[in-house]
Formats: structure tokens, C-alpha cells, sequence
């Protein structure tokens, strides 16, 4: 079904971006504008950029930018239709489709097919928990007796599939969906396709209590299900397996859940199960997630540093438990992010113990026994090492070598105080241990990285060979660029691939971004009564056309609405739709979008800036910009006509005469114009 324009005009009005992005990452107020760090790529200092007035976000760092909706895309990697039904569902707009076309229905890509086949799956689970006999007295009777409330029932969408071989992929068919799509979202087990034999289909979840697992924007994108009977021949949790929309490595169990609370409350508390999650939950501890059965991983922590850069561990206080927060604890430090854990009495999980000890008594035992990391480790191997002090010294370097992890050096020196503090040693003693694991870890780092170097020269020589001269002079000619005449000069590296030849700007590209800029940010602004900064860069640049996309695309747009009496602006470039249009869409939101903000520190102390918006200071931009973009194109037509003066074959002394006439003609151009601009003129 197609969404008409004026529902997709009704959503994009009543979208907030900052509301959106906050959905996804923790933004923080910096001027006029908001930060934080990148949820497309890793980083520990923020570059990813929102401006609230243009409604546009810009990553200084690997260069995504969109608008509200391209953001919805990018970060669920999903369509255009489907991130417009996610902003409706949001903003509570109603939307009537209209019928699409086959064309429409080719487009939509296998993401969106599965999101769509598992919210029938959950919605089938859940109705067959809350109206099926079988549901009520199997599933839901367990549900109670966990003392789950109705309200946390369907904040989690807590489900019970059918102890049934084909329960689930019957009512699926029914509804149009076919056996393909249910068995590529982990729903169904075609028998044949991975044991091979007689060919049957059937449920892969079957008589269990189903946990949906949410992303961050909270779709549904896979399931944890519990069997409720014993069968030794059957695990007691069953996961849905690895999918296009579902990598357990990256997904946190009641992130969707806990990401407003964690965002407030500025700390997340991270346990193993999903009943630790819900229970705390029910408690009124909201900011909880849970790794949903696999080991904590980088991918996980980064997405908890989404929204604060507090975790506290809760783990069992026994044996594995310890294990399993010592094995995450270093993922947690290089991560960058602050470190709490906390072993629940030894025979209690976070589930069993606030049933126990009710939710006030559970919050005040985590803030009184939680320990930093160095606490933590240094009571276990204190415990451990009793009076041995060789134990203690290879506890001391344990605890140095997780203090290595740490990003930031001013915390790294403040925690060598606090080990020296525990462990009753000198600090500078603490100080030369992380120094000499340092150097160990950057030898180790060196080594591999020169071991990859050799492996890659070689598989590149065994796979290519050693390109001939031919070959080189071939690769830099397609790149516009001449090659040295010597077999013998060395190779930059770099220069491997005519992709990257390629990839070198121009330098009047420079000058073409700089007018384009000034336009889509200054063109309506009068420089002089009656005369706007779009009329008067397109009366200076009549007949001359860029040689840069998109700016010459730009640059066209211009034009022709400056002819039909109207001038661009920034809004005319941000809601492009079509995938053509997004590369204008990116170039204009990168030239709106400054990187740095005047500091309130120079404000508040009266430091003057002169601002580029002054009338006078934009009249004189625009000037010389033009002035460069004219001297960069009299310097290449110079050039052409001294390749044609060398070339004397075939030519009349009249037609290098006439040759020699142009070239003057530019080279007087060139030099006025070098007077204008002040540059130094050479002979």
C-alpha cells in the first residue's frame, strides 16, 4: 500500500528530530545546537551534530546526514515507506494507504518483510496467551506465579505459542505470508533444507512462554522462548537464530524498554536473563537490560553508551557469576565508559532476590554493596592471596592490566592512586606496572599489524602480481595524472586503485562548494537595497557553468527557480525523497551545518566576532569567491592553450598567432584578477 503526500506532509510536520534521534542516542545541549556520539560509527568523542531549527543531523565524523526521516532509515536500516509508518505510529497520525502497485511491492526490501512477519508473529503469541484456554492455563498461570502484573505482561508483549507442530506457520499462511519469508525470520524449521531427508515445515517455538526481543525503536526482531515442561531431549530456552534483522551480538534485551529511564536516571543496570529485566522492571527499577543469553560483547556496550556512560554489573554471586563479570569488566573499561558491579548473595539472581526482599530493600542493597572495578577485583584476589605476596603482586598487575584498557590517561592516573590505596603499595610502583603493559600492548599491537601488512603484500602477489609499467601508466593516465618515466621511482601506497586516483578534488571544486554554500545559506539576504546575494552570484557567474556535481546540479536549481521569480533556501534541499536526491540533500545539509559554535565564554565576556551574516562581511564572500571561481577558469583555459601552442604541427603561423592572442587575453584576466584579491602574481 502507498501512503499519499499530504499523510507523508502531515508526518513530516509533526516530526521533532531531536525527539527521534533521543529515541536512539543521548543528545546534549551545545549552543544553538545538540551532540552526541555517532550511533553509524564508533567514537568516543562526540561529532554527531542536530540542529533543531533545520530539523537536520550531520556526523562530522563519518558524514551521514539526512533529515528526521533519512535518520529512521539509516539507523534501522529500512526503507522510506517503512521509516514514514514508523514516524506515524510515533506521532499518532492514522494512515490511509492507498493500493500499491507491483513495482511498490518489489521495493520493499526483505528488512521491512520481516519486521512486518514477526509483529504478526508477536500479536499471534499474545492472543494466544490472553484468549486461548491452552494460553491461560499453561502460559499465563506461569506468568502469575513469577508475579507478573498485567501491565508488565503487555509492556514486555509477553506471548505463549501452541504446543503444536504447526500452529504459528498455519495461521501465517492464511494471512498471506509465505513459508519462505516465515522460515528466513526464524519462525519456522524447514526440516529438509537443513537436515536434509523427507521434506516437512514445521514451528520452530512450541509449547513455550515467548519473550519478544525489541530493538532500540522497539520492533519486534526476534524471540527468547522458555519451555514450561520437562523434556531432557528439549534446551529450556530457545533463541530465534541469527536473521538479517537479528544479530544477537548487537541487541540488548529491554534496551526498547529501559533507554527513557537509563537516558534520566543516567546509569544502566545490565544482568543475564530476560525475568531479571522484567522483574526489576516491575519493581520500579525501569533501567535495566540484559545481554539475552550470549556473552556481553563490544557491540552491546556501545549501545548502552548511547545513553550513559554509567553501567553497574548485576550479576549471581556465585562462581560463574563472578566469572562472567570478570570476562565482561575490560570490554566495559576500553569502552570508555564507568564501572560498577555487584554479586547478589550467593544462591540469588536478580529476579529471585527483589521477589525476596521486596524493591526498596533491592535498591538500597545495590547502592550500598555496588563496587568500582578496582574494589571489586582486589577483594577477590585479597581473598585469594591471603598472605602470599607473590599472589598479591600478580593481583596488583591483573588489576593494572584492566586499568590499561582505559581510554582516557587523566582516568588512568587517577585510578593508579586508588590501586596503590588498596593494595598498600606505592603509587609510583603502580605507575611503572601500567607504563610497562602499555609498551607490552603497543609491541603486541605493532607486531600483529606488521604480521597483517606481510599476509596482505602477500596474497596481493600471489593473486595479481606486480603490475607491469604499462599497467601503472595506464591506471595514472585514467586518473588524469602523469606517471613517472623511471621504472625504478617508487610507488606511494596509496596510489593502488583508480578509485582513490580519482577521488582527489579539483581546486576550483573548492570554489564551486564555497558559492553553492553561500547561496543555500545567504541567497534571499540583500546585499544592497533591491539586490539579494542569489541575484547577484548568478548575474556574475550568466553562461558559466561548474564543472563539480552535485554543485552544478545545485547551481541549476538555482537558476530556474530564480527565473520563475523565487530564490532557493536550505528547507528547499532537506526534503528530498528520491534516492537521485539524497546526494543533494547530504551536500546541503553539509554546508549548513558549521562544526564549531562561537564559546558562551567569549559572549559572556563581551569578545566581539564579527559574524559572516554582516551585510558588509557577506558582500565581500561573495566577491571574492567569484573573483576565484573566474581566476581558477581563465588559469585552465591558459593551460589548454598552452598545450595547443606546443603542439606546432599542422598549424599556420596565423592560427598560433590567434592562439597566442587568446592566451594574452586570459593571462591579463588572470593578473587583474590576482591584483583584486591581493595574491602574489608570479612572472
Amino acid at each position: 500500500m502507498r501512503i499519499p503526500e499530504e499523510t507523508i506532509d502531515r508526518i513530516r510536520q509533526a516530526t521533532d528530530i531531536l525527539e527521534v534521534i533521543n529515541d536512539f542516542v543521548s543528545l546534549k545541549k551545545r549552543g544553538s545546537n545538540y551532540i552526541a556520539c555517532c550511533p553509524f560509527h564508533n567514537e568516543k568523542t562526540p561529532s554527531f551534530n542536530v540542529n533543531p531549527t533545520r530539523q537536520i543531523y550531520k556526523c562530522f565524523g563519518c558524514g551521514k546526514a539526512g533529515d528526521a526521516v533519512r535518520f529512521v532509515m539509516d539507523v534501522e536500516n529500512i526503507g522510506y515507506g517503512e521509516a514514514l509508518r514508523y514516524l506515524a505510529k510515533k506521532y499518532g497520525i492514522e494512515i490511509e494507504e492507498q493500493e500499491r502497485t507491483p513495482e511498490d511491492l518489489l521495493r520493499q526490501n526483505e528488512r521491512e518483510s520481516l519486521l512486518i512477519v514477526l509483529n504478526f508473529a508477536k500479536t499471534f503469541f499474545q492472543e494466544a496467551l490472553q484468549k486461548s484456554d491452552e494460553g491461560k492455563s499453561i502460559g499465563l498461570s506461569y506468568f502469575r506465579e513469577r508475579g507478573l502484573t498485567n501491565p508488565t505482561i503487555d509492556a514486555f508483549e509477553l506471548g505463549y505459542s501452541f504446543d503444536q507442530w504447526d500452529a504459528l506457520m498455519q495461521e501465517g499462511t492464511r494471512r498471506g505470508y509465505n513459508r519462505d519469508l516465515l522460515e528466513k525470520a526464524g519462525l519456522v524449521i524447514n526440516k529438509e533444507s537443513e537436515a536434509g531427508g523427507n521434506h516437512k515445515v514445521f514451528d520452530r517455538f512450541r509449547g513455550r512462554v515467548m519473550f519478544p526481543i525489541h530493538n532500540v525503536s522497539g520492533r519486534v526482531i526476534a524471540f527468547g522462548a522458555r519451555i514450561l515442561k520437562t523434556d531432557k531431549n528439549q534446551p529450556k530456552y530457545l533463541n530465534s537464530p541469527e536473521t538479517t534483522v537479528y544479530h544477537k551480538s548487537q541487541v540488548l534485551y529491554g534496551i526498547y524498554q529501559a533507554k527513557q529511564t537509563i537516558r534520566q536516571e543516567d546509569i544502566c543496570y545490565l544482568t543475564e536473563g530476560y525475568t531479571d529485566v522484567i522483574s526489576l522492571h516491575q519493581a520500579g527499577i525501569k533501567n535495566v537490560v540484559a545481554s539475552s543469553g550470549t556473552s556481553l560483547t563490544t557491540e552491546q556496550i556501545r549501545l548502552i553508551a548511547r545513553f550513559t556512560p554509567n553501567v553497574t554489573i548485576l550479576y549471581d554471586g556465585d562462581a560463574a557469576g563472578i566469572k562472567a563479570a570478570l570476562r565482561g569488566l575490560d570490554m566495559v573499561l576500553e569502552e570508555g565508559l564507568n564501572l560498577k558491579l555487584l554479586l547478589l548473595p550467593d544462591g540469588e539472581d536478580p529476579d529471585s532476590y527483589v521477589h525476596k526482599v521486596g524493591a526498596e530493600a533491592f535498591k538500597a542493597y545495590v547502592k550500598t554493596e555496588s563496587k568500582d572495578f578496582i574494589d571489586f577485583k582486589a577483594g577477590q584476589w585479597l581473598a585469594e592471596a591471603g598472605d602470599d605476596p607473590l599472589k598479591r603482586a600478580e593481583g596488583i598487575s591483573d588489576v593494572c592490566a584492566s586499568i590499561t584498557r582505559i581510554p582516557d590517561p587523566l582516568k588512568r592516573q587517577t585510578l593508579s592512586q586508588r590501586v596503590a590505596q588498596v593494595f598498600h603499595v606505592s603509587e609510583q610502583s603502580v605507575i611503572s606496572e601500567i607504563n610497562r603493559l602499555l609498551r607490552k600492548q603497543q609491541d603486541q599491537s605493532k607486531k600483529e599489524f606488521d604480521r597483517q601488512q606481510e599476509r596482505q603484500q602477500r596474497q596481493q602477489t600471489t593473486s595479481q602480481g606486480e603490475p607491469t609499467a604499462d599497467e601503472l601508466s595506464a591506471l595514472f593516465a585514467e586518473a588524469g595524472i602523469a606517471s613517472s618515466e623511471s621504472t625504478n621511482s617508487p610507488r606511494p601506497p596509496v596510489a593502488t586503485s583508480t578509485e582513490r586516483l580519482n577521488a582527489v578534488r579539483t581546486p576550483i571544486s573548492y570554489q564551486e562548494e564555497e558559492c553553492i554554500r553561500l547561496l543555500i545559506n545567504y541567497g534571499a539576504r540583500e546585499l544592497e537595497p533591491g539586490i539579494t546575494l542569489c541575484q547577484y552570484i548568478l548575474s556574475e557567474l550568466h553562461e558559466i557553468e561548474f564543472q563539480t556535481s552535485p554543485f552544478d546540479l545545485i547551481l541549476t536549481l538555482f537558476r530556474e527557480a530564480f527565473q520563475r521569480g523565487e530564490i532557493l533556501t536550505a528547507g528547499d534541499f532537506m526534503n528530498r525523497r528520491s534516492q537521485d536526491e539524497i546526494e543533494i540533500q547530504n551536500k546541503a545539509i553539509h554546508l549548513t551545518t558549521p562544526r564549531y559554535e562561537i564559546s558562551e565564554g567569549w559572549l559572556k565576556h563581551e569578545i566581539y566576532v564579527p559574524s559572516e551574516e554582516e551585510v558588509g562581511i557577506l558582500a565581500d564572500a561573495a566577491y571574492r569567491n567569484i573573483l576565484r571561481v573566474k581566476k581558477m577558469l581563465a588559469e585552465q583555459r591558459m593551460m589548454a592553450l598552452q598545450q595547443q601552442l606546443r603542439d606546432t604541427k599542422n598549424k599556420t603561423a596565423d592560427e598560433a598567432d590567434q592562439l597566442m592572442t587568446e592566451y594574452m587575453h586570459f593571462k591579463r584576466i588572470d593578473v587583474e584578477i590576482s591584483r583584486l584579491l591581493g595574491t602574489v602574481i608570479s612572472g
